[in-house]
């Protein structure tokens, strides 16, 4: 048996539980839509082209866009039938870089896929990017933020990205004295692009930055810190819930040798939609989330192979009855599994008229087949390649769990939808792809100082000889190869299912990279991850 010696939380339910707000009730609400009325107006006066994508831009990045999702989807609408096809934008000389990789990046994002050549006039004959234009950091910023939203093929943003990199990390080397937000725009995004970010976070750090802007407008930092403020109570609220429920489960008591993350699990579901019609789905999403961490610890950390065999059985064939064949930790793991899922599927039902069980049986089945897998590797010491490694942990990695039963709970379901989920669409395998190597990245060392079975990076220096700097860059080109897939994903017109689900394949991924970007941030007790959450769910914006 191993132990991988996890701390305990920081956050325990006593203080959960006695996080308040100041700011809920009728008083605030009457502000916020007296809010509303004055940017909708702001929204329809705006008449400037580059004007109207910088406000889109500001809301978006202030977490404020969802209260206006119908006026900037018009607004879009009518600027791309307006100005952008491609065969109109190719010829245009109107607009800068700024606002041409502006324009590219949210058109993109909403869904309509310009054409890499509106970059082309950047360009010199040979089809390098004209040296003047790094003048223009602001332009240079837009350009390689726009290059994240590019899709398999599009060599001309591939040049973009190389091109401006290089020059921006040169900005921040010599500290340039000029705009000193603009310079801290720009190591933000060298650390992790825009279209990779965590949009609550992203809300969070924004806020403080854009009050610092020359030119911001009061009225919408006013708008922001107070609806932040107000969708924070909110997530207060679902917190306590779902650390009264884990309490009561008594698994946190019983089982010690597990990571006991509620809190990390709730920025989980946070990452998948922060506002507040999601309120349920983020609930439900925090138990599944917080059992999977559970279910994982007893694979990879405690259970002995012939008790995850008939562990493994028993979740495939969810089985009440059968697990008086258990060890006692094992029968309290699959008990508090079988119940929250049977809560689900009682909602769903009585909401909506369908069924859901064998849904969720078969994504936790197929959880249970990928673990037992790892586990037998584990066991009789066998090195995967990278493929074979990959092939099992895009599922062992717990996304198609999360998405699939966060699509349950989170929209209308359709028969169509329940049975077309018999078959992971791409974008969740993509989606978890990425998630498997980002994870791997971030928790690989901790991993295998204890002993765990080898990550992507090990498989791929077993398999090429390859030093780990050299892995390590090999699996950030895969990343960034499949996240082009994933953008591709974004332009299907398949109406089948709802963007809100496709919204939150790209969500899930963003909450990844920012979970892992100095590390474990999920299993962690780190300074920066307790900064975060203090951020999020503790401490109101003044």
């Amino acid at each position: 048996m191993r132990s991988a010696n996890f701390q305990p939380t920081i956050w325990d339910d006593n203080y959960i539980q006695s996080l308040k707000s100041d700011y809920t009730g009728e008083p605030y609400v009457e502000q916020v839509n007296k809010m509303k009325i004055n940017v909708k107006m702001m929204l329809d006066s705006t008449v400037d082209h580059v004007k109207q994508l910088e406000l889109i831009d500001t809301l978006q990045r202030l977490g404020l866009s969802y209260h206006f999702k119908e006026e900037i989807q018009r607004m879009i609408e009518s600027l791309y039938h307006t100005t952008c096809t491609d065969d109109t934008w190719k010829n245009r000389r109107d607009l800068n870089l700024y606002a041409t990789a502006l324009e590219f990046r949210i058109f993109r994002q909403h869904g309509y896929k310009i054409s890499q050549d509106v970059f082309c006039s950047f360009q010199d004959e040979k089809g390098n990017f004209k040296a003047c234009i790094s003048d223009d950091i602001k332009g240079m910023l837009h350009l390689y933020e726009a290059t994240f939203l590019m899709v398999t093929g599009e060599n001309i943003l591939e040049d973009a990205r190389k091109f401006t990199s290089v020059y921006l990390k040169h900005c921040v080397e010599q500290n340039r004295d000029q705009d000193r937000v603009l310079l801290e725009l720009v190591s933000h995004a060298l650390e992790l692009p825009l279209h990779w970010r965590l949009l609550r976070i992203e809300a969070r750090w924004f806020i403080d930055v854009y009050e610092r802007t020359q030119g911001m407008n009061p009225t919408l930092l006013e708008f922001a810190k107070l609806d932040f403020n107000m969708v924070q109570a909110m997530h207060q609220a679902e917190l306590q819930y779902d650390s009264r429920w884990w309490t009561s489960s008594g698994l946190p008591e019983k089982l010690c040798f597990t990571r006991d993350r509620l809190m990390e699990n709730y920025l989980w579901a946070v990452g998948l939609g922060f506002e507040p019609q999601f309120g349920y789905m983020r609930r439900m999403n925090t138990k599944v989330h917080q059992l999977l961490t559970t279910v994982d610890d007893v694979y990879d950390i405690y259970g002995t192979l012939d008790e995850l065999e008939v562990f493994t059985d028993v979740i495939q064939r969810w089985d009440i009855d059968a697990i008086e064949q258990l060890p006692d930790y094992m029968k309290m793991t699959f008990f508090t599994v079988y119940n929250a899922m049977n809560e689900i599927a009682f909602t769903a039902l009585k909401e909506q008229g369908l069924n859901i069980i064998p849904c969720l049986k078969r994504v936790w089945g197929d959880l249970s087949k990928r673990y037992i897998l790892e586990a037998k590797c584990f066991y009789s010491g066998y090195k995967p390649t990278l493929e074979e490694y990959l092939e099992n942990g895009w599922v062992s990695v717990t996304v198609p769990v999360i998405l699939i039963s966060a699509c349950l709970v989170s929209s209308p379901l359709s028969k169509e939808v329940l049975e077309s989920l018999s078959e992971y669409p791409d974008f969740i395998r993509h989606a978890s792809m990425i998630i498997r190597m980002v994870d791997d990245i971030g928790t690989s060392a901790d991993e295998m100082k204890r002993g765990d079975t080898p990550k992507s990076i090990q498989c791929y220096m077993n398999e090429t000889g390859a030093l780990e700097e050299e892995a390590r860059d090999h699996i950030d080109y895969l990343i960034s190869e499949i996240w082009k897939k994933l953008n591709e994903e974004q332009f299907g017109a398949d109406s089948l299912w709802p963007p809100v689900f496709k919204e939150m394949a790209l969500n899930i991924v963003r909450t990844a990279h920012v979970m892992y970007l100095y590390g474990d941030g999920h299993a962690s007790q780190d300074h920066n991850v307790q900064a975060r959450m203090e951020s999020l769910f503790v401490t109101p914006i003044p």
